[in-house]
């Protein structure tokens, strides 16, 4: 779209490396004399880390670019997490070589005739395995015994390892002291610099076909690499967003107002894509119990229990005993609960007490009700001690509408 707009001969900012558009910062220059200083040594590892998006298969595409095809051969590969049999398979592939149906002996018995044909046509294979932390210790290995083949006295093969900074941990294993020995030349890619950023922006532009449109200010170039730190694929792909903003704005200017709104827009649009984990199980109820405990939620409030009627043989009306329920609302939290021993306490003192004591805790009777005459001493020591039985009755009750454990 905007490449018409704007009269571009090619896209400036596209993604995918292109070594058509290589731009050789400090970092870049320097990683590129380590590879040629290694591909004259003529054998051994070379090995270039560097962040993600920091142009290390640039480079490579635009080291092969200069090779002549009668001097070398050249093979890619891109590793998923592949095992050393499937590495194996994957490189004699890259070569032209076919392994359908065939076992691993097989396959590595016509690599070495492959090799050894190259030598006789004066070639030299080069092997480069990009994203290299994805390879496993075994797979490593097996590099390395490839490394070993020798020709007529010559290594017909040459290796490079490139990934991003944990394969320098990789390459620190125990296990990988043979091939570490045999690394002649290594180099960490990092970010270029804010000037190294604005020549970068303008290189590409220019190899594009740029007429100064849209023109850039110099104060959008700080805030461009403010926003990507000078790595070169948040570079490009920062900038590609600020041309389309132009072109659907109608627009040939781009300052720092204009770099400000598109870098929070894309960092907007990549949250919103972003899937986040979701929590380690147990997490979420634990963060319920949390905010419980925060909130001082208390538990359910526990019915009223009334005292049920005596049955009516009795004469004497029953009091009705109502027990009180009241919850004192949190802040501050309840008093702690009486313990199963206090209620044993409750209950003990209850069934030691003559029942003929028990008459003083009667309550008076209504003064709507009538006064009924009180009858013989043993109807009023049975009444006394169904009364007995009903504030045991009352207290089971209660203790089982509590959170706490009862009595026994």
């Amino acid at each position: 779209m905007y490449a018409e707009y704007f009269k571009f001969k090619d896209l400036p900012f596209q993604l995918s490396p292109d070594p058509r558009f290589m731009f050789e910062s400090s970092q870049h220059s320097r990683a590129l004399s380590h590879l040629k200083f290694g591909l004259n040594q003529g054998e051994g590892f070379i090995v270039v880390t560097g962040e993600v998006g920091a142009g290390k298969t640039t480079i490579i595409q635009y080291l092969l670019s200069t090779l002549s095809p009668r001097q070398y051969t050249a093979a890619t590969v891109v590793t998923t997490s592949l095992d050393d049999e499937n590495m194996i398979r994957m490189i004699t592939s890259g070569f032209g070589l076919k392994q359908e149906g065939r076992d691993k002996a097989s396959i590595l018995r016509d690599f070495e005739g492959f090799l050894a044909d190259s030598v006789r046509r004066g070639k030299r294979a080069l092997l480069f395995v990009d994203e290299a932390q994805n390879l496993s210790v075994p797979a490593i290995e097996e590099l390395r015994m490839l490394s070993n083949i020798q020709i007529d006295g010559v290594a017909p093969l040459q290796l490079f390892l490139l990934g991003q900074p944990q394969f320098r941990r990789t390459m620190a294993s125990d296990d990988l002291l043979q091939l570490r020995q045999r690394v002649i030349a290594s180099y960490h890619l990092g970010p270029m610099t804010d000037d190294e950023t604005r020549a970068y922006v303008l290189h590409r532009l220019n190899r594009a076909g740029w007429r100064n449109d849209p023109a850039f200010a110099e104060d959008a170039f700080p805030v461009i690499y403010r926003y990507t730190e000078g790595v070169p694929r948040r570079i490009n792909n920062l900038c590609s967003r600020l041309l389309l903003y132009c072109y659907l704005e109608q627009s040939h200017a781009i300052d720092e107002a204009v770099v400000v709104a598109v870098a929070e827009d894309l960092e907007r649009e990549f949250e919103q894509i972003l899937e986040r984990d979701p929590p380690p199980p147990g997490q979420a109820e634990e963060a319920a119990a949390a905010a419980k405990a925060v909130l001082k939620v208390d538990a359910p409030p526990r019915p009223k229990v009334e005292a049920q009627p005596l049955p009516p043989a009795s004469p004497a009306p029953v009091p009705q005993v109502p027990v009180s329920h009241t919850v004192a609302p949190p802040p501050p939290p309840p008093e702690p609960a009486p313990s199963r021993e206090h209620w044993r306490e409750v209950v003990d003192i209850i069934e030691s007490t003559p029942v003929d004591a028990l008459a003083s805790f009667t309550p008076e009777v209504r003064p709507e009700r009538p006064t009924i005459v009180a009858e013989s001493p043993a109807r009023e020591k049975s009444q006394n001690q169904l009364f007995k039985r009903l504030l045991l009755l009352i207290l089971e009750e209660y203790l089982k509408g509590r959170p706490e454990p009862r009595g026994p």
